[in-house]
């Protein structure tokens, strides 16, 4: 595997822990919360853990 394509690995792996992160983290928030951030609640997905374990 080259050099890049490992870089390019990590970035997507990295990208997709901080998604689920913040999407954890707003699901975390209250329905009023949300509507004050211009976010619904049901356009949020269940992204599972943000363990890696």
């Amino acid at each position: 595997m080259s050099l890049r394509n490992f870089y390019n690995r990590m970035i997507a792996a990295r990208e997709k822990q901080a998604k689920a992160y913040v999407n954890n983290a707003l699901f975390s928030l209250d329905n009023e919360t949300l509507k004050n951030a211009g976010i619904k609640r049901e356009n949020l997905k269940p992204s599972g853990s943000n363990y890696p374990f």
